[in-house]
């Protein structure tokens, strides 16, 4: 059935494409942040385990508020690892980092994120798209607050 929600087809394509990515960016950070709350250790375990499930716990609700927002507009949300590597730009690491370590990888994929949130914007503006903006500006706001306490762990 043909969709009209006062968006073209044009842009729906191209919002759901930066939708895509920030998918494979969310998920991904997920993936990451959840492995680094299994495999951490050092005196700060408690603190960062405990700080890693919350974070793992709010991305996986986020990948879902990504992926229902790219069917609503129409598009087909990936949902394979093969889909998420080809679109992600935060890169899988192999072997276990030292928990400094996580920490600042963990800074950087909340970054990317936010970076490949913002990329949307001036698409999901043209449009007058705003559940996207709206979607946008919420990932955004999370993930510059969870960066900054993430990056507030690194301070002596």
């Amino acid at each position: 059935m043909k969709i009209d929600i006062g968006i073209s087809e044009q842009d729906r394509n191209e919002i759901a494409q930066g939708l895509s990515r920030l998918l494979a960016d969310t998920y991904t950070l997920y993936l990451k942040t959840h492995n680094y709350h299994w495999n951490v250790t050092g005196p700060m375990f408690n603190t960062l385990h405990l700080m890693f499930e919350t974070q793992y716990t709010e991305l996986a609700l986020a990948v879902d508020l990504v992926a229902e927002r790219i069917r609503a507009l129409g598009h087909v949300a990936p949902g394979t690892y093969g889909a998420y590597a080809k679109l992600s730009s935060i890169k899988e690491n192999e072997g276990i980092p030292k928990a400094t370590d996580m920490i600042r990888e963990l800074v950087e994929g909340q970054e990317a994120v936010v970076r490949t949130a913002r990329s949307i914007f001036p698409a999901a503006e043209r449009a007058s798209d705003e559940a996207t903006a709206d979607l946008l500006t919420q990932r955004i706001q999370l993930h510059e607050k969870t960066a900054w306490m993430l990056r507030s762990l690194l301070e002596d």
